[in-house]
């Protein structure tokens, strides 16, 4: 997949943005604060109609500004030249595509792959598990529909479960049927997170082994809250925990509580790494996402940079730089462009205003 234009309207600080992409690597370069990375996120969008910095999207709308648009016109390895539209306004967000609207996530989610490297990468490794999940999450859910339907399904059930442990728990007919449920749904997606995380941890020690100047080996270790082996009987578990989840009024086992973790060396990265390791760490779970994301779908995810190499010596940028795939688009920011800058179109950023850089 490849951007070839992008028009922003009101979209966080950028009033009016119009950007023809011309070259494969694209550098937006502008002081801290200038809407570099609010364009990225914006490119982001596209892949799950989701902020990848977690923002709703009444926050994506300028400050007085009625509503916000986005227009993307994209080359696709299969959908040929694409463009899709975004509107966020009072109402909500609204999304057209050459189908029509938009109407279910699952129809559309993970269509445009984009991988989006940011700064804030770093809480993956050192944050709480929910972030790790969420990542996950997305991931999965954009190559697999089934994958959705399985978390959607789950997550329901546990909520509706939770409200009424936060009763008193005394509809036990109520209770046991989203016990059911939540089983039901529980196993595939069990499965599936198995499955693809192993997927991902090969692609994951390869990118690694690329970054590094030594011959450390990285791991991606799925850690779930209930075994592969005994989430067939989940229900039956919900039953039995019933007294201790009243106590705490929500549902305290299953795969709402799963997480990862990453190994350097057979090392926790986390309790171990230095910075730049862990650095290092964040860069390789992306590349290995997008290595998934291209295996999956056949389809060459953009790469969004969003000023990722601070923590990082010359050797170890340049190794970035080296490892991405040179098939796929990349559009990155920074304070200072790259040093081999003759190579890429430069864009600079001000105030909110983008324009060509001279």
């Amino acid at each position: 997949m490849r951007f070839r234009s992008v028009t922003l309207q009101n979209f966080r600080n950028l009033p009016l943005a119009s950007v023809e992409f011309a070259e494969r690597r694209t550098f937006l370069v502008g002081a801290n604060g200038q809407g570099k990375s609010n364009f990225l996120e914006a490119l982001g969008y596209v892949t799950a109609l989701r902020s990848f910095r977690g923002a709703e999207p009444r926050a994506l709308v300028a400050v007085g500004a009625p509503e916000a648009g986005i227009g993307y016109v994209m080359e696709h390895e299969t959908l040929g030249e694409s463009r899709v539209t975004v509107t966020f306004g009072s109402e909500g967000r609204e999304v057209t595509w050459e189908q029509g609207k938009v109407t279910r996530l699952g129809d559309f989610i993970g269509k445009f792959p984009t991988v989006a490297f940011s700064a804030q990468d770093n809480q993956l490794l050192r944050g709480a598990p929910a972030l790790r999940r969420r990542w996950l999450d997305l991931t999965l859910a954009a190559m697999d529909p089934a994958y959705l339907v399985a978390l959607q399904g789950f997550t329901r059930a546990v909520a509706e479960r939770n409200i009424l442990l936060k009763h008193g728990g005394r509809d036990l007919a109520a209770l046991a049927a989203f016990e059911k449920e939540a089983a039901a749904h529980a196993v595939p997606l069990v499965e599936k997170r198995a499955t693809g995380i192993a997927a991902l941890g090969a692609a994951f020690d390869r990118a690694h082994a690329g970054l590094v100047p030594g011959g450390e080996t990285a791991g991606l270790v799925y850690a779930p809250d209930v075994a592969p082996t005994e989430i067939v009987d989940f229900a039956a578990r919900l039953e039995r925990q019933r007294a201790r989840d009243l106590m705490f009024k929500s549902t305290t086992q299953g795969p709402h509580r799963d997480d990862l973790d990453f190994t350097l060396g057979g090392k926790s990265a986390r309790m171990f790494a230095s910075e730049g390791q862990q650095r290092c760490v964040v860069l390789a779970l992306r590349l290995a996402q997008a290595a998934y994301f291209k295996q999956c779908s056949g389809v060459q995810p953009v790469l969004l940079c969003d000023d990722v190499l601070g923590e990082l010596d010359a050797d170890r940028r340049e190794r970035f730089w080296s490892a991405l795939d040179p098939a796929s688009q990349v559009v990155a920011t920074g304070t200072a462009l790259p040093a081999d800058a003759v190579n890429w179109q430069t864009w600079s950023v001000v105030g909110g205003r983008i324009s060509p850089s001279m």
